[in-house]
């Protein structure tokens, strides 16, 4: 590579987590040094297959990193779209969009992603936080599956089964359960796992792997207890992909089991009648909250989920979430999106009254209606910050909006300002 490096990592939050880091450190490296002195790197990540010959790594997926590198300013990090679908929704960085670029001896343009350098300067590392108490009841933390299959597509199947256990287990009154976006944070990342407890302030941890190939998935869980580091439970699960859901149910079943030492009857979960229509939304979930293109691709196959499960509640929670926030946010016409965004969330609540994240929706269009009383009702923020301690930002702008119609102007600015 001659005055360059070529790393190979086994995922792109990983890869996008250290690159920052590195980056950060030169920042640090370079304070104090004469100008002519000071080392300054480019970093181009992309995802992609390699070909392993002897010591050298050769292939498409090569090539279009070192043409990224070559992209990249003095200092800066450029991802191709590939890494970007991975890392948006787990890690909290801003990217700039530089569009689809010709890259020679690759046939198609690539899309690429410059991380925003305010960014990289500003990131601090994952540094030890004090641990937080214990809650009363059971706590667990269901860390993010890893994905065995050879298929780099699959990774949207095996963040959606981590995100379904997480949501199932929820709806447990008698556990504490950590939300999504904070597992995400330990993504691709070597941690220990009792340190991960500590941080997320929790006892048990679930952890494991799937593999979906040729009609079947195979899942390995196993429950550990972070206090005493034993192993409560473990099993392996080869079925038919037709029964993921009854894996699902029997996964949650036999942790509440083992934690509360007895079955615990469960809410009854409003699940897809069709694995197509799941497969639909659990490619939307990864597009929310991100840009305007990608809320309409996520509305394009979140309409189509509900054509073939009409009775499918999350997907008609998504799908008032991005048509709210297509008209709030980006440009699109308020009529009839606004009202159809509402009737959506309520659509959803209705078919599932026990999901916690139909109730957030609707409390956050609710509150966008200034129907105050009712959105109240659907969601706690206080209690979101616990249930998820490393949340995206607009937790805080939406508790420090709430702390500033309060007129507690004080404790508006120390949420609002970092």
């Amino acid at each position: 590579m001659g005055d360059g490096v070529l790393v190979e990592f086994a995922s792109a939050v990983n890869a996008v987590t250290c690159a920052v880091e590195f980056q950060n450190g030169m920042i640090a490296a370079n304070q104090g040094r004469a100008d002519d002195r000071h080392v300054v790197l480019r970093i181009g990540i992309n995802l992609g297959d390699v070909v392993v010959e002897g010591g050298d790594l050769f292939g498409d997926g090569v090539i279009v990193a070192v043409r990224l590198q070559a992209i990249a300013g003095p200092g800066d990090i450029c991802i191709s779209g590939s890494v970007y679908d991975q890392v948006k929704r787990k890690l909290d960085f801003s990217f700039d969009e530089l569009g689809p670029q010709a890259i020679k001896n690759i046939a198609e343009p690539v899309a690429v992603y410059r991380i925003v350098s305010s960014t990289i300067s500003e990131y601090q590392g994952p540094a030890e936080k004090a641990p937080l108490p214990l809650p009363a009841k059971p706590s667990i933390a269901v860390l993010p599956f890893t994905n065995m299959s050879n298929d780099p597509e699959q990774e949207a199947f095996v963040d959606g089964l981590t995100e379904d256990l997480i949501t199932d287990l929820s709806r447990t009154s008698g556990l504490f359960v950590i939300a999504s976006n904070s597992v995400f944070a330990y993504k691709g990342r070597h941690v220990d796992v009792r340190r991960i407890a500590r941080e997320l302030g929790v006892r048990y941890l679930l952890e494991g792997s799937a593999r979906r190939a040729a009609g079947r998935v195979r899942i390995n869980a196993q429950l550990i207890d972070s206090i005493g580091g034993d192993h409560l439970w473990a099993e392996r699960f080869d079925r038919s992909l037709e029964d993921i859901f009854a894996v699902q149910d029997e996964v949650t079943g036999k942790i509440v089991e083992a934690l509360a030492g007895r079955l615990t009857t469960q809410p009854a979960r409003n699940r897809p009648a069709n694995l197509e229509a799941y497969d639909l939304c659990v490619r939307a979930r990864a597009l929310g909250l991100q840009t305007a293109l990608a809320a309409k691709e996520a509305i394009f196959l979140l309409e189509a989920a509900i054509a073939l499960d009409p009775e499918y509640a999350e997907a008609h929670r998504w799908l008032a979430l991005n048509l709210w926030l297509g008209w709030e946010f980006w440009d699109e016409p308020m009529d009839p999106n606004r009202a159809r965004a509402l009737a959506e969330a309520q659509q959803a609540v209705t078919l599932d009254p026990n999901d916690a994240g139909n109730h957030w929706v609707l409390g956050i269009i609710l509150g966008h209606e200034r129907r105050w009383p009712e959105s109240d009702a659907e969601f706690d923020v206080r209690k979101a910050l616990r249930l998820n301690p490393h949340p995206p930002g607009w937790y805080y702008w939406m508790l420090g909006q709430a702390q500033y119609a309060l007129r507690d102007y004080e404790s508006a600015v120390q949420t609002l300002i970092p």
